[in-house]
């Protein structure tokens, strides 16, 4: 039984197929550039080479169309025709109060996602368009959502409800959300796992920091608090959103340049971030390279985005009491040594030390590693996301009649023997270039 899962993005679609009998991803990807000129897809299965195939996708519907035809090709394709895949699971990132886990999307819940669409203006809309495209090319199939607001239901009424009329929550649902909860999810399993821990005695703090960057305390297991909040505006400096800043600010720029809400939300969602700062960077690569050729702002980016990164550890290392672990995960978490080392440095008097050499050589999406120094009181791991592998294993279990809440379910990674398949082959290549990699991998106790 082949399981394809699709995460949308506004224009992005990435895709993971896989053999639930043989337990292991054979097909992955990602169609880039939707909507714009030069998009392509690059494409890796198990056992052949990586590729790219550029090819014009105006819209989500074209991308799947060549999602679907890359994954039946006799070249580099991995199964003989489509109607192999018996369900499709899709990420949807706003799933207000009315979803406390994944669901099988039906008429009313996809109106509902449209409902929610302006709460999550850069993703909800894409969501759906990836969606409605995919129950328009495999119809007679079920397709579950996976929502990303679901892991953060856990939250207390005292953290997630705002210091704003109560009657804004009551009548118009106004309250904390929290976001990236896939993500979270199977990192924060994956750290109890490599601590030998229950995950319901553990203590984390977690940082996925992409384009979009979430910090989320987790104690006991569960999520406590959360940096993003009604909306995923919220929070940590981000790659084009503000986080947090005085609200009063956004007002006086709308009375000043007599910009309407949308225009406001616009610039705040779309404009602002390291994009605001540095006036022309998103992708923290370029901030990076910038930086260190002398660009003064990109220098600054850094600065702002770092600082603010460990006021939130800080916070929820103060607000858990202890801490067992912190987590750096998603596309910046993974692979940018000095972000992660600008955000844990002067947080020695918590028990968190880092082993500067061990931070530089993690640099891989496809294994686990530790970063701390051995005296550290608190282990720093990081982890690579698989948002993917839980959106697999939600529809399965939906489709089976045995899925539940987070709590009351088990996923696969949480066995301390579980490998990645196709994230072990492309480790090896990984070693050969850093063979360092395997000293710092992080392992799971031998009594896990």
């Amino acid at each position: 039984m082949d399981i394809l899962v699709l995460n949308s993005g506004s224009s992005s679609l990435k895709y993971l197929l896989y053999r639930w009998e043989e337990k292991k991803g054979i097909a992955k990807g990602i169609v880039e550039r939707i909507g714009i000129e030069g998009s392509s897809i690059t494409h890796e299965a198990i056992g052949k080479d990586t590729i790219k195939i550029e090819k014009n996708c105006p819209t989500h519907k074209e991308a799947l169309d060549l999602i679907i035809s890359t994954l039946l090709s006799s070249d580099h394709g991995v199964i003989e025709n489509f109607n192999q895949i018996k369900a499709v699971g899709h990420r949807v990132v706003h799933g207000g109060e009315e979803f406390n886990k994944s669901v099988i999307i039906d008429e009313k819940a996809l109106n509902k996602f449209k409902e929610l669409a302006n709460l999550a203006p850069l993703h909800n809309p894409p969501n759906i368009m990836g969606i409605e495209a995919a129950m328009k090319i495999l119809p007679d199939i079920p397709h579950v959502a996976i929502m990303d607001t679901a892991w953060h239901q856990t939250m207390p009424d005292f953290v997630y409800t705002y210091a704003l009329p109560y009657e804004w929550y009551e009548q118009y649902s106004i309250r904390r959300y929290g976001f990236h909860g896939t993500s979270l999810l199977y990192v924060a399993k994956r750290a109890s796992v490599l601590l030998g821990k229950n995950p319901f005695e553990t203590n984390l703090i977690l940082a996925h920091i992409g384009n979009g960057v979430s910090f989320n305390a987790v104690r006991n297991g569960v999520s406590y608090d959360t940096s993003m909040g009604f909306t995923p505006l919220e929070g940590a400096v981000m790659g084009t959103r503000a986080g947090d800043h005085d609200a009063a600010i956004d007002l006086y720029m709308m009375e000043k340049l007599n910009l309407s809400p949308s225009e406001i939300s616009n610039i705040l969602n779309k404009k602002s971030g390291i994009r605001g700062i540095t006036g022309k960077y998103i992708d923290r690569r370029d901030v990076l390279k910038a930086a260190n050729s002398g660009d003064r702002r990109s220098k600054l980016a850094i600065e702002i985005e770092t600082y603010r990164g460990k006021k939130y550890i800080g916070a929820y290392a103060a607000s858990l009491g202890r801490v067992d672990a912190i987590v750096f995960t998603a596309g910046v978490g993974e692979m940018n040594p000095l972000i992660r080392r600008k955000m844990v440095s002067g947080l020695e008097n918590f028990g968190i030390k880092l082993d500067r050499d061990k931070n530089e050589t993690s640099k891989t999406r496809n294994a686990e590693t530790e970063i701390n120094s051995d005296d550290s009181n608190v282990k720093i791991f990081v982890i690579p996301t698989d948002e993917e592998l839980v959106m697999v294993e939600d529809t399965v279990a939906i489709m089976e009649g045995r899925y539940d809440v987070h709590t009351k379910f088990i996923y696969s990674f949480q066995d301390p023997q579980y490998v990645n398949p196709l994230r072990e082959e492309n480790f090896k290549n990984d070693v050969k270039s850093n063979p360092k990699l395997l000293d710092i991998r992080a392992k799971a106790p031998k009594n896990a």
